[in-house]
């Protein structure tokens, strides 16, 4: 059977990851990440059903948007990490929830590793309107602060 562009876009993840995923993205943006996104990936990896992205300007951000995550996740849904990676250099941290991962980046390793070129493919995960208010938020901050915002697009 054929599928049609549509069909193949369809979010086949379960309602559990996509609960986690809304939340995370919440928090996320409740500590003011920059381009949050999450893909549906379920098709692709047996080993998740959704990766969940967002980047901050700085280290000690990065740590505040992920332990806002970690702390949310656990509180309303009863959700601990089964992994926690690159906490020392808070350049990028993941939390492995099996169900999603979460990636939350600096902003110059969310432009140097480009995740969504990886999961463009995959269909995106319907987020809390405050999360989708950050697309661009990343570019907008480098204008400020005067530096060029990388030649990659993060939305």
């Amino acid at each position: 059977m054929t599928q049609t562009a549509d069909e193949s876009l369809l979010v086949t993840a379960t309602d559990r990851s996509i609960e986690l995923v809304t939340l995370a993205a919440q928090a996320a943006a409740d500590r003011l990440a920059h381009d949050i996104i999450a893909y549906d990936v379920s098709d692709v990896l047996s080993i998740t059903d959704a990766f969940l992205l967002a980047s901050a300007p700085n280290d000690r951000q990065v740590k505040s948007i992920v332990d806002e995550i970690e702390e949310r996740l656990n509180k309303e849904l009863g959700a601990k990490p089964v992994r926690r990676e690159g906490d020392r250099d808070a350049r990028w941290i993941l939390l492995d929830y099996v169900d999603i991962v979460v990636h939350v980046q600096h902003s110059e390793e969310r432009v140097f590793y480009a995740l969504e070129r990886l999961w463009k493919d995959c269909p995106e995960i319907a987020l809390p309107e405050d999360a989708v208010q950050t697309r661009g938020k990343a570019e907008e901050h480098a204008r400020l602060m005067g530096t060029d915002g990388a030649d990659g697009e993060l939305s």
